[in-house]
């Protein structure tokens, strides 16, 4: 379910700093990594308007730093944002470890 622009419920939340209800979507199985019609990610969103707590939550969900365009790991440098680095450097080789939750054999994001 989305709106005219592709926005997921799960966006719409992060991105307007919705902690509890980006929790709820998460634990019943809402998709933290799915992109809008723009190709961005709630990640990248929560990294955009500066939600620490929007960020830990998506990335305990499983997002992946490195999908979107920007992906979440651009917008650090885009939005000036550097402190999330870290937090994305380990999400993604946690995401590696695990075997790719979000990613395809290629090593790209899926995009869902």
């Amino acid at each position: 379910m989305t709106n005219g622009k592709g926005d997921s419920l799960i966006m719409l939340a992060s991105y307007h700093g919705h902690v509890p209800l980006v929790r709820l979507l998460i634990r019943h199985g809402a998709d933290p990594n799915t992109l809008n019609d723009r190709g961005q990610s709630p990640l990248a969103g929560a990294v955009f308007k500066n939600e620490e707590e929007i960020i830990k939550a998506l990335l305990e969900g499983g997002a992946d730093p490195t999908i979107g365009e920007p992906s979440a790991l651009d917008a650090t440098k885009i939005f000036r944002q550097e402190r999330f680095e870290g937090m994305f450097k380990e999400q993604i080789e946690k995401l590696g470890d695990s075997g790719g939750m979000t990613r395809n054999g290629n090593g790209e994001g899926n995009g869902i």
